[in-house]
Order: structure tokens, then C-alpha cells, then sequence
């Protein structure tokens, strides 16, 4: 899918304010066992197709409401990811305008954890 030009800038916007992480990093604090909420906030229906292990679903049409219930304490550390990095921006935008401190947007997205092989659940694994 193309994207529209608006969007892009719209996006762009919001990268030159927030905070970005990469996901060798990303996996590394999940390696390492660090304490950070990892959010996915795409459609429920490319949550259930796949996910990354540990990860917790709020989609970016209800994360601003829902936030404060796992996230009460505006130090916590957040990294939100979707597809390819730009709906875990505008997110991770609003999060901070919201007050939250340690927000990150994964670059990437989910799209480049599965092309760099990491592990995933996918919709097989949770018919188990």
C-alpha cells in the first residue's frame, strides 16, 4: 500500500519529537529480561495472525484510553510497535504529549523483527 503524502509528513512530524529504538535493541532488552511494557498497537487482527512474545495488545484506536490501566506511572518504560514503525509513532507522540516519559517507537515494526528472523507468535502457537 502506498502511502498517502499527508500521512508521511504527518508521520515525520511526529518522528522529530519522539524517541525511536531499533529492534536489535529492542530483543536485547527482552534477552537481557529488562522491565518495559512492549505494546502492540496494530489491528486485533494482525495481532492475532502474529505477535512478538511478551507483548501486550492495545490498538491505536483505544491506547490513549487504556494506557493508564498498565501503565499507571509515567516513568514507565513503553516501546510501542505496529508494521512498519509510523502508527507506533503517532502513538508514541500522544503518549508523550500525555505525560509519559520513556516512550519508543520500534523502527521497523513488526515487519523487520520477522525479516531479521526473531521469534514470533503466531496464530498456529496460540492454538496450542
Amino acid at each position: 500500500m502506498e502511502l498517502s503524502e499527508k500521512y508521511v509528513k504527518l508521520v515525520s512530524e511526529a518522528k522529530a519529537k519522539i524517541n525511536e529504538i531499533d529492534i536489535n535493541f529492542v530483543q536485547k532488552l527482552i534477552n537481557d529480561k529488562e522491565i518495559f511494557l512492549l505494546i502492540d498497537i496494530r489491528e486485533e487482527s494482525e495481532w492475532e495472525n502474529n505477535r512478538i512474545p511478551g507483548a501486550i495488545y492495545l490498538g491505536k484506536g483505544i491506547i490513549e484510553r487504556e494506557i493508564e490501566s498498565v501503565a499507571p506511572n509515567n516513568d514507565t518504560q513503553i516501546v510501542l510497535y505496529c508494521g512498519g514503525g509510523y502508527r507506533s509513532a503517532l502513538s508514541a507522540e500522544n503518549l508523550q504529549r500525555m505525560g509519559y516519559k520513556n516512550v519508543y517507537s520500534m523502527i521497523g515494526g513488526i515487519t523487520e523483527w520477522e525479516e531479521k528472523g526473531f521469534p514470533l507468535i503466531t496464530e498456529e502457537d496460540s492454538k496450542i
